[in-house]
Order: C-alpha cells, then structure tokens, then sequence
C-alpha cells in the first residue's frame, strides 16, 4: 500500500492561489462610515523599516494638522469583519474588496476617544520597536499595561485595526503572535538566528517558529502535509509512526482555531513544496470552521489573506459521509446543539461553498442527520484504525474532497 501512495499522490498542487480575531461590529458613537483603498502592502509580506516608520509618521503628521486647524483628529479605519466589505476569489479565498466601508474613531466622541488614544499609544510602541529593530508579542503590549489596556482582545483588535489602516502586514510593525502550533514529519529549516531545526518525527513535536517569515533553507522529500485539528490526534499519530510509516509527510497542528503562525507556516510550505495539504478535522461544524480558516482565511484577517489562505486545501476527512459508510456506532455520535446548528447554517451560506459541492453535500448530511463525531470516534472500530486503516485508504485511493 504505501508503495502505491507517492503515485495516486503524485498530481501537482494547483497554481499558488487567525490568530482569528474579531472586529467589535458596533461602530463607536460619533463614528462615520466611508469609503476607503483597503489593498494591504500591494500584497506584499514584508514591508522595509523606512516605510513603516514613514507610514506612521504620516498618521501622526494629519494628527498634529487637524490640531493646528483646531479640528478634532480622527483615524480611519475599515470595517474589517463587515461582509459587504469582503469579497470570494477561488484562487485567493475572502479577500478585502478594494474600497472597503470605513469608520472613524474620533477624538471628541466619549465613547471612541479611549480607543482613539489607546491607538496612538500602540502607534507609538510599534515606531520605537521599528527604530530599535525590536520586537514584542501581543501579549507583552498587553502586560506592559494592563490596567491602560484593559483586555488583551482590546490589544488584538487594535493591532488588527492598525495593521489594515497602514496597509502594512503585522510582522513589519515589529509584533509577533504568540506560537501555539506544532509541526513534525520530514522537514528540516534554519531559523533566521541559525538555529538548525530538524522536525524528524519522533515522541515530540516542534514548535511552530514565531517568526516563520525569517526560516530559509526548507529541505523535505514528503509527499504531502497533514493539518491536524487537535493536539490529541496529533500526538497519536505521533506515537504510530504514521509521519514515516506510509510515506513520508509533514503533519501541522494549530491545536484548535490556527494562530497566525501556524497560518503562515502551511502557506509557506505550499509555496516551497508545491506537495498537496489534507485536512484531518473532527466531523462538526466547529471542525468544518477551522478548515475554512486554512483554506479560504476568516473575515477579520481578510486584508492578509495572500499570505495566509491555501485554496489548494483537501478536506480529507472526517468526512460526515464516513459517519454512515463506516458503520460508526451511534453510540459514539453527539447531537448538535443549537449553536452547532446555528454555526452550520452560517457556514452554509458563505459564498465559497456554492463552489464546493462535494462539501456542500457533506455539510447537508450533518444537518440532516443533527449529529456530530470527533476524529476519536473511529476508535469505536478499533485502538489505531486511524493510522492503520482510515487514513492509508484514504490517501491510496483519494477519499478527499
């Protein structure tokens, strides 16, 4: 069997095509909707220190103008997670239509001036970290004050919101997410302080770099990479030897919703191997959800998607059609909840699904059914039968869609 693998997986990936945070939907009062140029960095991932500190200056320069005017100064910026504002491309996946709705955060409005502040504060960390070529997390802005801050999703949101509004990519304003993802399999890299990486599979995994944009020297003879939902799964097929057992694969784990990294880390795979990328999700719409993001991207980090998104993306399993087809014991299936519910009808309107109708015919048999799996639930036939039997047949004779 695994001899028949590299050939049934020998096609080439189509042509190249959140940290999945939230834009508050309630505008500030005193806010005012516009229009505006919302293409970020021209699509380019890494922006020079110059442009950046010049781009910042600038946001400071109409501040001090509208203060000499005796005008109050405001910041614009574009309603990120507004779905009028987000358009469907098959080769990128939800990307920013390029002139977006806006919204001010106005300085003499109660209710926006806290975040009009908190936004130049943020400015104003992000040039010095520029200038010193430094970097912090979100969470270390956060903790440098907590009590300014308040949450760290205030952080998150406000990073998302300067990001998009200087049109420049997170990792040129100098801040680093916060690395969950592990990657393991036949791949090894330099880091970008020379520290050789060997991600051979083995009891343990890697950690995902947090700074993926400054790896290089990526070597791999793997035939595909994995992405794994769940850190559970992950480490079983650790333990099976599965990354060597069939043929040599990379596996990745966001361990849940991805974080930026773990984003950007499989794209940037892609673009080096050009090998295919399966998905291995539980059988729910929470699964499903997650998929997507590596996929197609999420609303919120729209403006990134040409350096986040991987349209190549197979749904490989578990499939809500394996479900019946397996004969998985009811015993083992959960009902949906109403949520559960609510987050499949959402799903099912997206506009790239009305492209995939093989998923779309997938997604109708879990509502039908109201019933959802976890991966766990193949355990039921046997302690491996993911490892030894679901996931070989699967990629011998192309159960993906």
């Amino acid at each position: 069997m695994a001899s028949s693998l590299p050939g049934r997986l020998g096609w080439s990936a189509p042509g190249a095509m959140e940290d999945h945070s939230v834009c508050s939907s309630a505008a500030p009062a005193g806010d005012e909707a516009g229009l505006g140029e919302t293409s970020v960095s021209a699509r380019r991932s890494h922006v020079p220190s110059s442009e950046v500190l010049e781009a910042i200056e600038n946001v400071i320069q109409d501040v001090l103008e509208s203060l000499s005017k005796k005008k109050a100064p405001v910041l614009t910026v574009t309603r990120r997670s507004d779905w009028r504002n987000i358009e469907f491309k098959d080769s990128v996946g939800l990307q920013m239509i390029p002139y977006c709705t806006t919204k001010q955060i106005r300085s003499d409005c109660p209710r926006s001036a806290p975040k009009f502040a908190l936004m130049l504060k943020i400015l104003s960390m992000i040039y010095k970290m520029v200038q010193s070529n430094t970097y912090a997390t979100k969470r270390d802005i956060y903790y440098s004050d907590t009590q300014l801050f308040g949450s760290q999703s205030v952080v998150d949101n406000i990073i998302n919101d300067i990001s998009c509004m200087l049109k420049i990519p997170r990792r040129s304003l100098h801040i680093l997410s916060t690395t969950k993802g592990f990657v393991a399999g036949n791949l090894s890299y330099t880091e970008e302080d020379g520290t050789k990486v060997n991600c051979t599979c083995g009891a343990t995994a890697v950690t995902v770099p947090s700074n993926v944009q400054g790896i290089k020297n990526l070597n791999s003879h793997a035939k595909f990479i994995l992405i794994v939902e769940k850190d559970a799964t992950f480490q079983r097929l650790l333990d099976d030897d599965f990354c060597i057992k069939l043929s040599p694969c990379i596996m990745i784990t966001g361990r849940g919703i991805p974080d930026l990294n773990t984003r950007l880390l499989v794209r940037k795979l892609w673009d080096t191997f050009q090998i295919p990328v399966f998905t291995l999700m539980d059988a729910d719409p929470h699964g499903v959800e997650i998929m997507c993001i590596y996929k197609y991207g999420s609303v919120s980090m729209s403006f990134e998607a040409h350096h986040l998104t991987v349209p190549s993306v197979k749904w490989l399993g578990l499939l809500p059609s394996d479900l019946k087809r397996l004969n998985i014991c009811k015993d083992v299936l959960i009902p949906l909840t109403k949520q559960d519910q609510n987050k499949l009808a959402s799903i099912q309107k997206r506009p790239y699904i009305a492209c995939q109708p093989m998923w779309k015919k997938e997604l109708e048999i879990m509502a039908a059914s109201k019933m959802k799996a976890e991966i766990q639930a193949l355990t039921s036939l046997s302690s491996d039968y993911l490892s030894r039997v679901y996931l070989p047949n699967k990629l011998q004779f192309g159960g993906w869609l």
